[in-house]
């Protein structure tokens, strides 16, 4: 087949499957979680999630998930740790949360790297739309944060 041929014939197969290869995330419910090297409190512990920080959801088993942080690690959680809430984790050195989904909109706050944002249920292409812990709303480009 030519290669042309074939990676019509992909992209065609990735929009039939909709959002079937769309990531899922779960946020850290607790005040934290612990991550394991397996699905078992006697494994190995890893490290500790704080409350509200999204995690990919990878495989779950039981009453424990894979999951993959915004740095590529892979670990196991407690089912029970986490939530469907959405939260975002700002990847950006500093991102500018706007009043709409449009980059001439005014600046409603800037927000440091690593901080987590509520994720809203708006979302225009190319944005997001957040809240900040102090109750202040606004839009972020997707480009910018990691969890959705």
């Amino acid at each position: 087949m030519h290669p042309a041929a074939r990676l019509t014939l992909l992209a065609l197969l990735l929009a039939a499957t909709g959002g079937a290869w769309a990531a899922d995330f779960l946020s850290v419910s607790s005040r934290s979680a612990i991550l394991y090297d397996s699905p078992s409190v006697s494994a190995h512990k890893l490290a500790v999630a704080s409350r509200y920080l999204p995690l990919e959801v990878v495989f779950a088993q039981g009453d424990w998930v894979k999951v993959r942080d915004h740095g590529g690690q892979l670990a196991w959680v407690e089912k029970r740790a986490l939530d469907k809430k959405r939260y975002l984790l700002v990847t950006a050195p500093v991102a500018e949360v706007r009043q709409g989904p449009d980059a001439a909109a005014m600046v409603q706050f800037k927000v440091s790297q690593q901080v987590v944002l509520e994720r809203l249920d708006s979302q225009v292409s190319g944005w997001l739309q957040v809240r900040h812990p102090d109750g202040v709303t606004g839009y972020i480009r997707t480009t910018e944060v990691w969890g959705d």
